[in-house]
């Protein structure tokens, strides 16, 4: 685990492009955070046709008070991460588009090695209540999971 990091080592663990993004929340004070992730909540791509499709395939991540669906597959060695969200949480939903853009098409090896607490490396805890963290914080371990999962199966 990742316990024993500092803050500037978990960051250089992201991948690139979710560095991009907590270097960006980072260089804002705690207010213009916020205002950013309902910037991220407001551009979430919709769910692709064949999820709407197929909405059974998507695991519910049952830790959060926001009905949040997550869905992982692996194609030519990318993540490609779908997360369905409410417009009507757009905290939740903007952090979810945050990992979304981040980690989307990185290897499976770089999202199981990026920290778990990308909310604290966004500098969230300075603007969100620690209730609400609990529940960012879950979002990373379904997608290792689901991530693992279809690594083992050779999907």
């Amino acid at each position: 685990m990742d316990f024993n990091l500092t803050l500037e080592e978990k960051i250089e663990r992201t991948p690139p492009s979710l560095r991009e993004i907590i270097e960006e929340f980072r260089s804002m004070d705690p207010r213009e955070r916020l205002e950013y992730l309902l910037d991220f909540s407001m551009n979430m791509p919709d769910l692709p046709d064949f999820l709407h499709e197929a909405r059974d395939q998507m695991e519910q991540v049952h830790e959060c008070q926001t009905p949040i669906f997550l869905f992982v597959e692996i194609i030519d060695a990318g993540v490609h991460i779908y997360i369905d969200v409410p417009r009507e949480a757009p905290t939740v939903r903007g952090y979810a588009a945050v990992v979304q853009e981040g980690l989307s098409r990185v290897s499976p090896d770089e999202l199981l090695h990026t920290p778990d607490d990308i909310h604290y490396l966004l500098g969230l805890h300075e603007a969100i209540s620690p209730q609400r963290l609990r529940a960012l914080h879950v979002l990373m371990a379904y997608l290792k999971r689901q991530v693992t999962t279809r690594m083992a199966s050779g999907e």
